[in-house]
C-alpha cells in the first residue's frame, strides 16, 4: 500500500469587498485595476468581427420548384428564403466588386504619388549637385587665383620695383575691387545703409 501524502493548503484570497460602478467611467476603472494586479497574466484580446463569407452553393439541389401548378402553401416560404438568400449573395458579390475597384484606386493613386516623388526627388538632387558642382568651381577658381597671385608677388620681390602706398582704405560708399582681385565671394553685391 502507498503511503498518502496530504497535499499543502491552498493560499486564502484575500476577500475583495464588492464595489457597484455608478457608471461607466468607474466600471472601466475597475476593469484596469484588476489587470493591473496582475501585470504578468495574458489579457484576453478578442478578435475583431468576422466578415460574412459566401456560402458556397450546393453540390445537388434536391427539392427544385416546377412551374407547374399546384405548388403548397409552404413553398412560398421556401421561394422567399432562396430569394433573400440570392438577394444576399448579389450585394455581397457588388460590395465585393466596388472594395477590390477602391483598392486598386488606391494602388494606383499609391504608384503616382511614388512616381511624382521620385521625380521630385531627382529634380531637387539634380539641383544640389549643380550647387556642389558650382561651389567646387568657384573654390578651383579661389586656390588657381591664389597661386597665381603667390607667383607674382614672389616674381615682383625678385625684382627691384618701386613701393606702393599701404593706403588700402576703403570707403563705406565706394565697394569696388579692392586688393586687385576679382573674387565674388568677398565684394558685397549692395550696399546696407550708404549714403
Amino acid at each position: 500500500m502507498a503511503a498518502v501524502v496530504p497535499k499543502p493548503p491552498r493560499p486564502k484570497k484575500e476577500p475583495q469587498p464588492l464595489v457597484i460602478p455608478k457608471n461607466a467611467a468607474e466600471d472601466q476603472r475597475l476593469k484596469l485595476d484588476r489587470l493591473m494586479k496582475n501585470v504578468d497574466k495574458p489579457v484576453p484580446i478578442p478578435d475583431g468581427p468576422k466578415e460574412w463569407v459566401l456560402r458556397p452553393p450546393p453540390e445537388f439541389v434536391r427539392d427544385v420548384m416546377g412551374s407547374s401548378a399546384g405548388a403548397g402553401s409552404g413553398e412560398f416560404h421556401v421561394y422567399r428564403h432562396l430569394r433573400r438568400r440570392e438577394y444576399q449573395r448579389q450585394e455581397y458579390l457588388d460590395k465585393l466588386t466596388e472594395k477590390k475597384a477602391l483598392d486598386e484606386d488606391f494602388q494606383k493613386k499609391l504608384e503616382e504619388n511614388k512616381v511624382m516623388a521620385e521625380q521630385r526627388t531627382a529634380k531637387r538632387r539634380k539641383k544640389r549637385q549643380k550647387m556642389k558642382e558650382k561651389k567646387q568651381m568657384t573654390k578651383k577658381a579661389k586656390a588657381e587665383q591664389k597661386s597665381k597671385d603667390e607667383n607674382s608677388d614672389e616674381a615682383s620681390s625678385e625684382e627691384p620695383s618701386e613701393e606702393e602706398p599701404e593706403d588700402n582704405e576703403i570707403d563705406d560708399v565706394d565697394c569696388g575691387e579692392h586688393d586687385g582681385g576679382d573674387d565674388d565671394a568677398e565684394r558685397p553685391s549692395f550696399v546696407m545703409g550708404g549714403r
